[in-house]
C-alpha cells in the first residue's frame, strides 16, 4: 500500500523517511520529493509498504504527529495516470495541431 507523506522538514531524507515507516512494518521503498530547481526537499513523500494492515496502522498512528514543530499528514497515495513522455499538461498540447490558446494582457 502506497502512503502519501506531507509536512516534512526539509533535512528529512529518504532514509529517515524509510527508519520512520519500519516501526509499524515492512517498507518496500521510500521517496522524497526533490524540487529541480534548488535540490532540495519539496516536503512530502511517498512510502511503499508491503502489507496494508500495517500501512494502515502507520497512516493511523503517524497523521497528524508532531515533528520538529510540524505536523505530518499521512495518507493512503492516490494513483496519478502517467503523463505521455513528450505531453504537455494544459491546452498546450502540440502533438494534435492545436496552438494554446492567446492572451490578451491589456
Amino acid at each position: 500500500m502506497k502512503l502519501f507523506v506531507a509536512g516534512l522538514t526539509s533535512d528529512f531524507d529518504e532514509a529517515d523517511l524509510k527508519e520512520m515507516f519500519e516501526l509499524y512494518g515492512e517498507v518496500k521503498s521510500s521517496q522524497i520529493i526533490i524540487d529541480r530547481a534548488t535540490g532540495k526537499s519539496k516536503g512530502f513523500g511517498f512510502v511503499d509498504m508491503l502489507h496494508e494492515a500495517e500501512a494502515k496502522e502507520a497512516m493511523q498512528l503517524l497523521d497528524g504527529v508532531a515533528m520538529l514543530g510540524k505536523k505530518i499528514a499521512v495518507k493512503q497515495a492516490e494513483d496519478q495516470p502517467r503523463k505521455a513522455p513528450g505531453s504537455s499538461y494544459g491546452n498546450n498540447d502540440r502533438r494534435n495541431g492545436t496552438p494554446p490558446p492567446r492572451r490578451n494582457n491589456y
